[in-house]
């Protein structure tokens, strides 16, 4: 399903897990769209015998706009076509400022050109004008992933860096980051993670769970044929068909940090996982198809001219009594 280079694929190992990762490359790296950070994506994840990160989808096609669900193929687009917790920052810096033909930066990608004059679209390919440096550091159990860029006519510029760690003696996948803003002027962005969680490939339906630790407020509610909120969970009610998508924003959570906490589990196969994070959410969401689960929860990354932002999320795998 990837022509990557299998000089780009990596595997870290720990005492619990084991995760597969592809390394960034402008040539012939794993994504090259213009939408999700490019460092660290995770391929694969294996806890005890089970698998939580896989393609969720059958093909990539890249005339496709996002994804295309046939009732056969899953055909994912060139922006869509990413695996593992992936991660996103939504709002292009100095978009909106520039003409068509000018240049504005996508954080984590690198400085593209705006085509025309229409709105953002994170669906849209647009010319990489230059993608900054990029270094990889390799450890046993850890891959750290640097990404430098200046745009001298938006102002903009970073030292970015992301290190995929596992965790010895704990079933732990942590994603650690560090943006300093070496620019003029000041980063106005938030992250989020898709989370593109397939847990053993299994189709979505009543077998999964989720769970946060707040009632939950859907600003619209699910169809009840498809999925149901019960207080601070959310079950599948029926087996997702080809076409069928859920889909909505939730409100509930507070400005404690301890609110990024949800846990995902299939209660056939037994896979669950626990993500928590050490910054307050500013959004969460839910998006699955018959395929994928993704809680997308997110949070504000924006940092002033020489300021630094920190933060981390952590992965928890565990098993579920069957």
């Amino acid at each position: 399903m990837s022509s990557t280079s299998p000089a780009l694929q990596v595997q870290i190992v720990s005492d619990q897990l084991t995760a597969e990762l592809q390394l960034p490359d402008v040539k012939d790296g794993f994504y090259r769209g213009t939408r999700f950070d490019w460092a660290g994506v995770v391929t694969g994840v294996q806890f005890q015998g089970r698998q939580y990160y896989a393609p969720w989808y059958t093909r990539r096609l890249a005339t496709v706009h996002d994804y295309v669900d046939d009732g056969v193929d899953i055909v994912a687009g060139r922006q869509s076509a990413i695996t593992g917790p992936a991660e996103e920052f939504p709002q292009p810096q100095g978009f909106d400022t520039a003409r068509a033909g000018e240049t504005f930066v996508k954080l984590g990608v690198g400085v593209l050109r705006k085509a025309a004059d229409l709105p953002y679209s994170c669906y849209e390919s647009y010319e990489m004008v230059d993608p900054g440096t990029r270094s990889v550091r390799l450890a046993a159990t850890s891959v750290e992933f640097t990404h430098e860029l200046t745009d001298a006519r938006t102002g903009f510029g970073y030292v970015y860096r992301k290190t995929v760690s596992l965790c010895s003696g704990r079933p732990d996948l942590m994603i650690e980051h560090a943006l300093h803003n070496t620019g003029r002027i000041a980063i106005k962005s938030e992250q989020y993670n898709h989370n593109f969680l397939t847990l053993d490939s299994a189709p979505i339906g009543p077998d999964h769970r989720i769970t946060v630790p707040f009632r939950i407020r859907p600003l619209s509610a699910p169809d009840p044929t498809l999925a149901q909120i019960r207080e601070n969970e959310i079950r599948f009610v029926k087996v997702l068909a080809a076409g069928e998508v859920v889909s909505f924003q939730m409100l509930g959570f507070t400005n404690d940090p301890g609110d990024y906490d949800m846990r995902i589990e299939n209660q056939k196969t037994g896979a669950a996982v626990r993500i928590t994070g050490n910054r307050p959410l500013t959004k969460l969401a839910l998006w699955s198809i018959r395929s994928v689960l993704s809680m997308e929860p997110f949070i504000d990354v924006s940092t002033e001219p020489g300021g630094h932002v920190l933060w981390t999320y952590n992965y928890t795998h565990y098993v579920v009594d069957t």
